[in-house]
């Protein structure tokens, strides 16, 4: 199975997730409709201040952080594979008048249609995982930048897809030794949700992230690891703080996110 077929799976599977996630708690749907930032202060720290800024946000899933952006006073063209999840996107701006249009692509395959750059590109939590080749990942970004532009990334760190969701023990490679293929019930969201996929993921080590952004040209100005989740997505945490999520046993020992910003260079 060569990847097109891979991300054709996988894309199955996002438009069966999106539905439920929307309906579900995780995601806060009411609150995030009424006005609530979906995203997190670890982001929102790097991000700083985007009034006026243009904002790519890859793998925008069905909008939340996107219209987010908006709300903050950027101007946002968010991408994801998923045609159900871009349309109820689409839907979401609308209805919220937010200053943000989708657009449905494989995200290592796109280019903008007016080959517009952007101020910053910015993509988050869960994002790589889906992806198997990280230099063509750091290609879009950099071609998508204007000079001097950011890339702004925060992701749960490589050791939480190579551990067991409890930590307890190893269950894949810390390095990328080629796609997880999982049959999948329900979604993190909602376990308990009717629906069933196969996905295919890779792991990506810090130095390959690192590697194929250097690589492609982008100056990284700022890297941090957190020892926290601000998501309760894995198994046996607790919120030990409000919005920081660690695990029972472990406490702060393990990095569970991770975050950096990047800059194109003057030209």
């Amino acid at each position: 199975m060569d990847n097109n077929e891979y991300l054709e799976s996988n894309r199955d599977s996002w438009n069966k997730r999106t539905p439920v996630h929307i309906d579900s708690a995780f995601y806060s749907q009411q609150d995030w409709l009424e006005g609530k930032n979906s995203l997190n202060s670890i982001e929102l720290d790097v991000l700083g201040d985007v009034k006026g800024k243009s904002v790519l946000h890859l793998q925008c899933h069905f909008g939340q952080d996107s219209i987010s952006l908006a709300r903050m006073g950027a101007e946002v063209v968010g991408v994801d594979l998923s045609p159900i999840a871009v349309a109820k996107a689409s839907e979401f701006a609308q209805d919220l008048k937010a200053e943000a249009r989708f657009l449905c692509s494989n995200v290592l395959q796109f280019k903008h249609p007016d080959n517009k750059q952007f101020d910053i590109v910015f993509a988050s939590y869960g994002a790589i995982v889906w992806l198997p080749d990280l230099t063509r990942w750091a290609e879009v970004i950099f071609s998508h930048l204007k000079p001097g532009g950011r890339f702004v990334f925060a992701e749960f760190h490589p050791l939480t897809y190579a551990l067991s969701p409890n930590f307890k023990e190893w269950r894949y490679s810390y390095f990328n030794a080629g796609p997880a293929i999982e049959k999948e019930l329900g979604t993190y969201a909602d376990p308990s949700a009717p629906i069933e996929s196969t996905t295919y993921t890779w792991n990506h080590s810090m130095s390959e992230i690192v590697n194929a952004l250097l690589k492609v040209g982008l100056r990284i100005d700022w890297l941090n690891e957190y020892n926290y989740s601000p998501y309760n997505c894995f198994e046996d945490l607790q919120e030990e703080e409000p919005g920081k999520w660690r695990n029972i046993n472990l406490g702060s020992k393990l990095p569970l996110v991770f975050a950096l910003d990047c800059r194109k260079p003057l030209e």
